[in-house]
């Protein structure tokens, strides 16, 4: 199956799924907040497809991602099903799906910057470019946290179902930590994967 037809197949999926999802959703306003960036990336992903394609295991992550997003919108993440039989599994006092988007979103972030730092020669070295990849990182967690805390001022009381703090004090933190876990994750378990894939498909000369 060429890529071509799994990006188009991958894109229908999350489609129907943002869809079913809206139908479905626990919150809606909460669900609109939390799946943002689906919505963003779709668009995105399509327009940069033909002139700075992606390398299969940098589309591949970012539609995992898609599903945790879609997941957590639709339940709202202290409710989703999987984070309760976890956080059983795990004799956790709360339900830590939140901790597998904050992952992801240092794990898929990781990979985008490291592709675009090293297709654009970017950075030198690969010391240069892991901190700089980390940094990229870090910079999105802590702004993504200054909108959940933005929204928490502008919407008040009905922020927490977007916030999923369950009353940690120390939720940031955290989900700032769990992005840095994965973005570390990324550079020491998928790097050399990526690379192979970026010389096997080239950009486009003038791009």
């Amino acid at each position: 199956m060429s890529r071509s037809i799994l990006f188009l197949s991958g894109s229908a999926v999350l489609v129907a799924l943002l869809m079913l999802s809206g139908v479905y959703a626990f919150d809606r306003p909460t669900w609109a907040l939390e799946v943002a960036p689906v919505f963003i990336a779709l668009p995105l992903l399509w327009a940069t497809g033909r002139r700075a394609p992606l390398t299969t295991l940098l589309y591949v992550a970012i539609f995992v991602h898609a599903l945790v997003l879609i997941l957590g919108g639709t339940y709202t993440y202290a409710r989703v099903p999987l984070g309760f039989w976890m956080a059983e599994w795990f004799d956790l006092q709360r339900n830590p799906y939140d901790k597998i988007g904050h992952f992801f979103q240092g794990f898929v972030p990781a990979l985008v910057a490291r592709e675009i730092l090293l297709r654009g020669r970017h950075a030198q070295g690969p010391r240069m470019l892991a901190f700089l990849v980390v940094c990229v990182v870090l910079a999105i967690s802590a702004t993504y946290e200054l909108i959940e805390w933005g929204v928490a001022v502008a919407i008040g009381q009905d922020a927490d179902a977007f916030l999923g703090t369950q009353g940690d004090p120390w939720d940031t933190q955290s989900d700032m930590g769990m992005a840095l876990i994965g973005s570390l994750v990324a550079l020491t378990g998928f790097a050399r994967w990526q690379d192979r894939q970026i010389a096997a498909r080239p950009w486009p000369r003038g791009h």
